[in-house]
């Protein structure tokens, strides 16, 4: 039966992403963490360009964090994402029975085996990860989530940089300007 949940939840999830395809602004602006308007009126070029300084000055800005998940999800890979903000935030927790409660939510979520939102790293990496459920630690994600920041790094983010989406909204905050 969980198992059966699992597949109905992750098909309820690409499904809803099919009617989101599209890779331009508007699909960001629906998405924003604040009222899009005001949010675009905030974001400077001067932000926005220093996202292609690196991954981490993306990751570091909300409206960063905002537009490289709306183009994950324009590419279905957006569980990567979410697995890496999830192991970040799980790091912030300093009670021992939530930490051992939201490790096992994390595994299930994004790195057993079939999970509903299964994020792609090798087996030993995998198998290392599950070897540390038996004693959850604020670490126990760090090599897996090494893996999947590693791979958006060379492959979304690139991709993500040259997406009509990011240059539509250079393009924009550019244009506020003049």
């Amino acid at each position: 039966m969980r198992t059966s949940q699992r597949q109905n939840k992750g098909m309820r999830t690409r499904l809803g992403c099919l009617s989101h395809k599209s890779d331009s602004c508007s699909d960001f602006t629906a998405i924003l963490p604040d009222k899009p308007n005001r949010a675009l009126k905030r974001l400077s070029t001067e932000e926005a360009t220093r996202w292609a300084e690196s991954f981490d000055v993306l990751l570091s800005h909300k409206y960063g964090v905002a537009a490289f998940r709306a183009f994950l999800k324009t590419e279905f890979s957006e569980e990567n994402l979410e697995f890496w903000l999830a192991c970040e935030e799980f790091k912030k927790t300093r009670s021992t029975a939530k930490l051992v409660t939201k490790a096992h939510r994390i595994f299930e979520e994004f790195v057993d085996v079939q999970a509903p939102r299964e994020v792609n790293i090798d087996f030993q990496t995998r198998e290392a990860t599950r070897k540390n459920m038996q004693e959850p630690s604020l670490t126990c994600f760090d090599q897996a989530q090494g893996k999947v920041h590693s791979l958006m790094e060379k492959d979304s983010y690139p991709r993500f940089l040259r997406s009509k989406m990011y240059l539509d909204l250079l393009s924009q905050s550019q244009r506020r300007l003049s």
